[in-house]
């Protein structure tokens, strides 16, 4: 049994102390980060999972960010804890938190991700929008949360205004 709910300020020390664990010890110097610095959350899309004793299991995150002046949601990280990855915990993340995004009325989603794995939630790469470097072109993946979203959506990632 688990519990899915928003992360609260009291769940931050927790949650990094996730994201350290499963990635490498230098991910806040990876591009991405410099998108997300002094940025706000999109906090109705922070999500936490507890399993039945409140232990964490699992956390995702959004932030703002722009694409030739348009709105876009960064989504990651996300972690499962290394003793609960292979129960479909990551997909629950993904796949509640991209629901949630609709509903709200964003239009596209973005990622730095192994498409293999993000293809089967709809991320497919995307060839005209640029992260900073130095990304791996290949690892920029989107998502239309509204048919045509992406259409003409073209230039660098930049910090959401």
């Amino acid at each position: 049994m688990y519990r899915l709910e928003e992360e609260t300020d009291a769940d931050w020390w927790e949650v990094e102390a996730l994201y350290d664990l499963c990635f490498a010890p230098g991910r806040t110097a990876l591009s991405s980060y410099r998108l997300r610095d002094g940025v706000p959350t999109v906090a109705a899309l922070c999500l936490v999972l507890r399993d039945g004793d409140g232990t964490l299991a699992g956390v995702i995150r959004y932030w703002p960010v722009e694409v030739d002046g348009r709105d876009v949601l960064l989504l990651g990280p996300v972690a499962v804890h290394p003793t609960r990855q292979g129960e479909g915990l990551g997909g629950l993340l993904i796949n509640e938190s991209l629901s949630e995004a609709r509903r709200l009325g964003w239009e596209r989603v973005m990622l730095v991700g192994d498409a293999p794995y993000y293809s089967r939630f709809g991320f497919r790469k995307l060839d005209k929008v640029v992260m900073p470097p130095p990304t791996n072109p290949e690892r920029v993946l989107g998502l239309e949360l509204r048919k045509g979203a992406w259409d003409g959506v073209a230039g660098a990632v930049t910090k959401a205004t």
